[in-house]
Order: C-alpha cells, then structure tokens, then sequence
C-alpha cells in the first residue's frame, strides 16, 4: 500500500477505510464481526480509518479495534494506525456553541476511541451564517496547543473560509472534500490554495456511492425515488448536474475499457483515476465489510497510462461545471442537495 507523508511526522494510506456506513444510521452493517474486518484491513496495509462524532457507534467501534489490534500485533504495529475523526457541531447548536462544548466533544472522541490525543481532527461548519465558525476553529488549535490533538484540518469549507481559518492562525493539514470524476468542484480556486498553504486533500464520494461502478453500466435511469438510499439520491443529483444519464453512462463505458485493459473494474479506476489529481493524499473508501479489500488494495497500485488518462478526459469533455465552490450547492437547505441532508446528528450521536 502506497503511503503519503502529510507531515514530516504524520504518514497514512493512500486508500482510506471510511466508517459512515458502519454507522447504525446507515442500516445494518452485514459482518459477523466488523472489528475484525477492521483487523483485516490494517493488516493488509490500509492502516488509515476516518470517521465522527455523528457516526452513531463508529468511534466506539474503532476504539475496540484499537484495542483488540494492540493484543493482536503489539504497540509498534498499533502506532502505524491513523484515526481521522470529525467535529460536527449540529445546526442548532452553531449560534450558541462555545470553547467548553467544543472540547466535551473533543473529550468525548478521546475517551470513545481510547486515544491520549486525537490523531487527525476535521473541523465542519454547516451555516456560514453562523458567525463563531472562526472562533470554534481557534479552539481546536487550543485543544491542539494543549495536546488533545496532532493535526487539524476542515471538511466540506469553501476556499473562501478555508483561507480565513488559515490565516487566523489555524495550520489546516487537510481539507476532507467530496471529489470524483463527476464532482470536480476542489480543482477550481481551493486546488490553487490549498496548494499554497500545505492542505492535502482527502477525497470522498470517489465512486459516487457505487454509482461510478460496473453495476450501473448500461443500466437505464432510474427515478430518484427508485433509489435505496440516501446516498444514492445526493450523487444522481450530481450525475444531473454533471451532464445527465447519458453522459454519465459514455463516462462508465470509458472506465470499462481502461479496467479491461488494467485487468481490474470500474470503481478502482475511478478511486486509482482521483489519487493521480494534483494535491490529493489519499481517497477514502466506504465498505461495511471485507468483501471488496482486494478491490479496495488494488487502488493505489494501479498504474494508469497516458492512453488510459486520454480516454476518461475524452468522456468527461461535454460534461458541465458543477455549480459554485466545494460544498456550495449542499449548504442551500431549501436547494436539491441542501433539502437531502441532515444537519442535527450529534444528537442521535450522544
């Protein structure tokens, strides 16, 4: 497993294993035992976990891991594992929040995970208009100075906030960002400042919740209310944006022709395509069991061709800009992607 240095003493995975859909708000994980799965991915080399104070259970989940990984391997294999959790103050709170809520869920993390300091903290803001967006990161940097956390860095901020939180005084190593071959938002302003200012890219949505995936070659549209879940809805509204069904099937028929050619599949092309974009350090895989680890592995290895790279650029040329900066669209509540979310989840959480 390729691994990327965000600091001179901070390494992870390329290929991220992502924990929302381990959350029991995600429906029920289908493994007999998911801290084994978890076991299993650290042992193949995919020692890198991202999840969040709103994921119901996961912290809790990966804390048993860490626990468990410890007795199985020993201290020195536990240290290469990297946990990457998330603050998300709910919606209702923001106008309200102050320094002692933000560090009880910061303790609350320490003390689910079983950590002594927090190895990666993603800070997200769900209303602009709620001004103490500013204040709440310089209390992450406090809680930082003090020891409770190692890295910072932002989920889902604009360019424009971005750069006001780096230049208040907060060193973002990273900036969490939903990124694909459909969803190319980050490769307008934030790429060129994020560049600027050493903030790595951790990328989700790479396969568009499955959509970006063999299983939808040739399949005919289906109507969003058709749709099994929640995530499936957010990325056809991309897939709208993007150029339409039509579009989105040319571009999975481009991915076929490169997997066949790699000896892999549609989603690894996709994942392997977004860690060859400027500035990206890892992608960030969902998976609710083991089923597809060798899928998974195979990402990072993956050496794509020039040929390879001319043929998803030719499919992408009719596709439309997706409106506004990274996040832009979700943040209108009354707007197709605003009016899917949900902005009070710390309270299922608790």
């Amino acid at each position: 497993m390729q691994r990327f240095p965000l600091a001179p003493d901070y390494e992870i995975s390329r290929v991220i294993r992502g924990g929302w859909q381990l959350s029991s708000g995600h429906g029920t994980v289908r493994s007999d035992d998911p801290v084994a799965d978890l076991v299993a991915f650290a042992d193949a080399g995919i020692t890198t976990f991202d999840c969040a104070d709103i994921y119901t259970g996961v912290e809790e989940m990966i804390g048993r891991f860490r626990r468990q990984y410890r007795d199985l391997r020993g201290a020195e294999a536990l240290g290469r594992i990297k946990i990457h959790t998330k603050f998300v103050p709910d919606l209702d709170v923001l106008p309200r929040i102050g320094k002692a809520d933000v560090e009880a869920v910061i303790d609350q993390s320490l003390r689910r995970l079983g950590l002594e300091r927090l190895d990666l903290v993603q800070f997200h803001w769900w209303d602009y208009d709620a001004p103490r967006w500013r204040e709440a990161a310089l209390w992450l940097e406090e809680l930082h100075r003090a020891g409770k956390i190692h890295k910072i860095g932002g989920t889902n901020f604009d360019t424009d906030h971005m750069l006001e939180i780096v230049q208040a005084g907060v060193p973002l190593a990273t900036m969490q960002v939903q990124y694909s071959l459909l969803d190319r938002r980050p490769e307008g302003r934030m790429a060129r400042a994020a560049a600027e200012n050493g903030v790595a890219f951790l990328c989700y949505g790479t396969v568009a919740g499955g959509f970006l995936g063999d299983r939808w070659l040739g399949v005919t549209e289906p109507a969003v209310e058709a749709l099994e879940n929640r995530s499936l809805v957010k990325y056809k509204l991309i897939i709208d944006d993007f150029g339409g069904w039509d579009l989105f099937q040319a571009l999975l028929q481009a991915l076929r022709r490169v997997a066949d050619r790699q000896g892999s599949d549609i989603a690894t092309v996709a994942s392997a395509a977004m860690l060859g974009r400027p500035g990206v350090a890892a992608v960030i895989v969902g998976a609710r069991n083991r089923d597809h680890l060798a899928a998974n592995l195979a990402i990072a290895g993956l050496g794509l061709t020039e040929e390879d790279h001319a043929l998803i650029a030719e499919a992408l040329a009719g596709a439309r800009e997706i409106e506004g900066d990274v996040f832009t669209l979700e943040r209108d509540r009354h707007g197709r992607h605003g009016a899917i979310m949900k902005y009070n989840l710390n309270k299922g959480a608790a």
